[in-house]
This record gives structure tokens, sequence and C-alpha cells, in this order.
């Protein structure tokens, strides 16, 4: 069933392997409609906002693989 929700990821200090984080984005990048990231003047930190839009269990299978 096909369905639209956005998503926000905040990327903090934590996230040891951003590499991890963007092969997963580039996966399922079928499903994401628009990504759109912010990060703070550091650059250490940041919100990625990803409209989805597809396949919803692509969408959940992306939400589980972050």
């Amino acid at each position: 069933m096909e369905m639209m929700e956005i998503l926000g990821l905040y990327v903090g200090d934590k996230v040891t392997n951003k590499n991890l984080l963007q092969q997963v984005l580039t996966q399922y990048g079928n499903v994401i409609r628009t990504r759109l990231g912010l990060s703070a003047t550091s650059g250490a930190q940041g919100i990625i906002r990803l409209e989805h839009l597809g396949d919803g269990k692509e969408i959940n299978n992306q939400k589980a693989a972050l």
C-alpha cells in the first residue's frame, strides 16, 4: 500500500558511523521523495528531514534499519 509521511532524524555527536547512516538512506532512496539536511554551525550535529512516498512496507523497513 502506498503511503506518505515525514520523518525527522537527529544526528548527534554520538553517531559514530555516519557512513552506515548514509548507506541506509541510499538503500531505501526509492521511497525518499525529499531529503533535507540541516547542520549546526560546528557541523557535528544536525537534523535530516525525510519525506517518504511509496510502498509502506519499504518505508517501515527503512525506519527499522535506521
